[in-house]
C-alpha cells in the first residue's frame, strides 16, 4: 500500500500553543471580537478594582489622536519587582501570562483584592495579545517604572529612567488595539462612557474622567454621582414621576456565618422604583463589571422584591378573589439599579455579561426582601399605591390569557423543549406518542425506535376542551406544546385548515390501563374532535392499547419462561383459560398488575404497546352518518351544564359498565 504524503497524522502534527497564542489563535475565546472595546474594558477594570479596595481615588482614561486609548489610575501601581517563582518582573508577568494576576486566592487573605470583577486572570494579557502596541508605566516606590510590548511580546525590558515622589504611585497603560482580530477597529464611545459612568455610580467618592485628545488640546468629561445608585437612577428615569419615591439601600454580611456560607463583605446595595408608564429596565453589575446580560443575581432581586410585595398585599389582605400574583406582576413595571459584592464571581464567558454563580441568588434575595418589606410596611400610603400598580398588572395579565398566540422564534413555531422528536424524514412513517406523565416519557424515550418515533410527556391531566373557545387554548402550557409539535393551528369542523405542516403520520395516545390513563385518553380525544377535527377524520389519531397485567410462567415441559400480558381483566381470564388447557398447573404462573407505564421497563414498553410488529394501536375513526351521535355523546359526557343528563344516563346504563376503581 502507498504510503500517503498528505494529511499525515503524525507527532508533529500536535501542535503547542505557548505564552499568548492561544488568544492570538482563537481571540473569539477569549473577548469580544465586534471591536476593541472589551480588550480596553479590562485595563479599566483593573483601575476599578484599585479603587474598589480603597486606594485609588481617579481614573482617567484618554482617547489618543492616533486611535490608541490610555488608562491612568493613582492606586498602588503593578509590583514590579521579581516574582518570587517565576523570576520575571512582576508587572511583565501580569500581561504576558494567561491566568496570572492578583485576584486569585481570596479566601486565604493573601490575594491581592478580597472582590473584583476579574477571576480568570486572563485580562490584561488578552489586550496585550490583541494589541499592536501596549506602553505600561508603574509609579512606585519613587520611581517610574515602563515596559514596551508589540504584539503581545516585550520589545522594551523593564526599567525605570524617571524619578518621582514617594507618595505618587499609580498605573499608566496605553493600548493600540490590533485591527486585524476585530470586525471594526474602533472602540465604541457609547458603550465606554457607559462603563466609565458606571465606575462612577458604584463607586461614590471616585472621580472618573473621560478625554479626548484634539489639535488645540483636551477636552473632557467628568462623572460623579454623590449619592451613588440613587443619582444614577434618577438620572436614567429622567424625572418621570414614579409611583413610590426611590428606595435604595445596601446590605453586606458583618461576621461570615458556616450556616449561610457568604464571606464577610459579601451583599448588595440597590435602588427600585415603579413606574406606570415609559420604557423600564434593570442595570447590575458584579464587582462594578456590568453584567448587560443579568444573571443570577438579578433573578434574586426580582424573587427577593416579590416575595416582599407578595407578603405585604396578602397580609393587608388587598389581593381580590380569583387573583393570584406572579414574579412578572410585581416586576414587569419595576426599574432597578443592582450592584452586588460576590468573592468568587462566576462568569458565563470570559466577556463578563451574566453572572452564573447559584449563591448569588440566595445571597441577593436574602439581602433584599427584608428592607424593602420593612419599608413597605412603614411607608403604607406608598406600599397601597404600588400594590394597586400590582394587582392591575395581573388582571391585564389574565385578561391578556383570554387569547394567546403559539410563542414564534424567526417566525417558525419553536418546537416545545421537552418533545424529544424523531430522525426519519419521511412522513409516512413517523409516529408522534402523546404520554402520560414524566415516568412514563422517560421509559418511553427508552423504548422507542427513535428512527420514527417521537416522545412529547404530557403533565397531569390536559384541560377539558370541549367548551373552551379557540383563541384561549394557547393558555394551555400542555394543549400549547401539542399544537406545535403537531405543526397544526386549531380549526373549525367546517374549517378548511393547512395540513401541509403536519408532522406526523400517526398521533398516538399513550395513558395507563386504569380510570385515571382513561380519563385523560377522553381529554385528549375531546381536544382533537373538537380542535383538530380534520386530523380524525384523516385517521391521523390512534390509540395504544398498553396492559393491565403481565403474566409470568414457569418452565413447564419443554418451554422455557416467558412472560404473557393481558389488557384486561377479560383477557387476563382467557389467558389463564389458555394455560389450563396447555397444561399448565395452577400456580405454576403468577400475575403481576402494572400501576402505571412508567412501571414498565423499556423492552416491556416496546414489545407490548410501541413495536408496530407486536402492538395493538387502535385508530379514532368515526363514520359520517355517526355524527350527531358522536357530537351528542361529547355534550353529554364533557359539556359543564349537562350534569343531570350524565347522571340519567348513569342511572340508565350504569350496571352495562366496568368500572375499575
Amino acid at each position: 500500500m502507498a504510503k500517503k504524503t498528505a494529511n499525515q497524522y503524525v507527532e508533529s502534527s500536535i501542535r503547542v500553543l505557548k505564552g499568548l497564542e492561544p488568544v492570538r489563535e482563537r481571540p473569539g475565546m477569549y473577548t469580544r471580537t465586534q471591536d476593541p472595546t472589551h480588550i480596553v474594558q479590562e485595563v479599566i477594570d483593573n483601575a476599578a478594582d484599585e479603587a474598589l479596595a480603597g486606594y485609588a481615588s481617579t481614573i482617567q482614561v484618554t482617547m489618543h489622536a492616533d486611535g490608541s486609548i490610555s488608562v491612568e489610575d493613582d492606586g498602588r501601581g503593578i509590583p514590579v519587582g521579581l516574582h518570587p517563582e517565576e523570576k520575571e518582573p512582576t508587572v511583565q508577568l501580569v500581561f504576558t501570562r494567561l491566568h496570572a494576576g492578583g485576584k486569585f486566592d481570596k479566601k486565604s487573605g493573601q490575594g491581592a483584592y478580597s472582590f473584583s470583577g476579574g477571576l480568570h486572570g486572563v485580562g490584561v494579557s488578552v489586550t496585550n495579545a490583541l494589541s499592536e502596541r501596549l506602553e505600561v508605566k508603574v509609579k512606585r516606590e519613587g520611581k517610574i517604572h515602563q515596559l514596551t510590548f508589540s504584539n503581545g511580546e516585550v520589545v522594551s525590558r523593564l526599567s525605570a529612567r524617571e524619578s518621582c515622589p514617594a507618595n505618587e504611585t499609580g498605573t499608566w497603560v496605553r493600548v493600540w488595539p490590533n485591527p486585524r482580530y476585530f470586525d471594526s477597529p474602533h472602540v465604541s464611545m457609547t458603550e465606554l462612557e457607559r462603563i466609565l459612568r458606571s465606575k462612577a455610580v458604584l463607586l461614590p467618592g471616585i472621580q472618573v474622567v473621560m478625554r479626548f485628545e484634539q489639535a488645540s488640546g483636551f477636552s473632557e468629561k467628568k462623572w460623579s454621582y454623590p449619592e451613588g445608585l440613587k443619582s444614577y437612577l434618577e438620572e436614567m428615569t429622567d424625572g418621570r414621576e414614579s409611583v413610590i419615591p426611590l428606595f435604595s439601600s445596601a446590605r453586606y454580611v458583618e461576621i461570615a456565618s458556616d450556616n449561610e456560607g457568604f464571606a464577610e463583605g459579601e451583599g448588595a446595595a440597590w435602588v427600585l422604583s415603579w413606574f406606570e408608564e415609559g420604557p423600564v429596565q434593570g442595570e447590575s453589575f458584579v464587582n462594578l463589571i456590568p453584567t448587560t446580560g443579568g444573571g443570577t443575581h438579578d433573578s434574586g432581586l426580582r424573587s427577593g422584591v416579590f416575595e416582599a410585595v407578595k407578603s405585604f398585599i396578602e397580609h393587608h389582605a388587598l389581593l381580590p378573589r380569583g387573583v393570584r400574583l406572579q414574579m412578572e406582576d410585581v416586576c414587569s413595571r419595576l426599574q432597578y439599579v443592582l450592584s452586588v459584592r460576590v468573592l468568587d464571581p462566576q462568569f458565563q464567558g470570559q466577556t463578563k455579561e451574566k453572572l452564573t454563580s447559584r449563591d448569588a441568588f440566595k445571597l441577593v434575595a436574602g439581602m433584599v426582601r427584608d428592607p424593602v418589606e420593612f419599608w413597605l410596611n412603614q411607608h403604607a400610603d406608598w406600599a397601597k399605591k404600588l400594590s394597586e400598580l400590582v394587582i392591575r398588572q395581573a388582571m391585564t395579565r389574565m385578561k391578556s390569557g383570554q387569547k394567546i398566540e403559539k410563542k414564534k422564534g424567526s417566525g417558525v413555531a419553536v418546537l416545545p423543549g421537552k418533545l424529544t422528536d424523531c430522525e426519519s424524514d419521511d412522513f409516512e412513517e413517523r409516529e408522534l406518542f402523546l404520554v402520560e406523565g414524566d415516568s412514563a416519557g422517560g421509559s418511553a424515550k427508552l423504548a422507542r425506535n427513535k428512527h420514527a418515533q417521537a416522545i412529547l410527556p404530557l403533565r397531569g391531566k390536559v384541560l377539558n376542551t370541549f367548551e373552551v373557545d379557540r383563541d384561549r387554548l394557547f393558555a394551555n402550557t400542555e394543549i400549547h406544546d401539542i399544537a406545535v409539535a403537531l405543526g397544526v393551528d386549531p380549526h373549525a369542523h367546517d374549517g378548511a385548515p393547512d395540513l401541509s405542516g403536519l408532522r406526523y403520520r400517526r398521533i398516538i395516545i399513550m395513558s395507563d390501563a386504569d380510570v385515571d390513563g382513561s380519563h385523560i385518553k377522553v381529554l385528549l380525544l375531546t381536544l382533537f374532535y373538537v380542535h383538530f377535527p380534520l386530523l380524525v377524520e384523516k385517521g391521523h389519531i390512534c390509540v395504544a392499547t398498553p396492559p393491565l397485567f403481565r403474566i409470568d410462567v414457569a418452565p413447564h415441559g419443554k418451554r422455557p419462561a416467558r412472560k404473557l400480558y393481558a389488557l384486561d381483566e377479560n383477557e387476563l381470564l382467557v389467558l389463564e383459560d389458555r394455560l389450563k388447557k396447555e397444561g399448565v398447573k395452577e400456580g405454576h404462573w403468577s400475575v403481576g398488575r402494572f400501576k402505571g407505564l412508567g412501571e414498565m421497563n423499556p423492552d416491556q414498553l416496546w414489545e407490548t404497546t410501541m413495536n408496530p410488529e407486536t402492538r395493538r394501536v387502535l385508530p379514532v375513526r368515526f363514520r359520517e352518518d355517526e355524527r350527531q351521535q358522536v357530537s351528542q355523546a361529547f355534550t353529554r359526557l364533557m359539556g359543564k351544564g349537562e350534569a343531570a343528563a350524565r347522571r340519567e344516563w348513569m342511572e340508565l346504563h350504569g350496571l352495562d359498565v366496568e368500572v375499575d376503581v
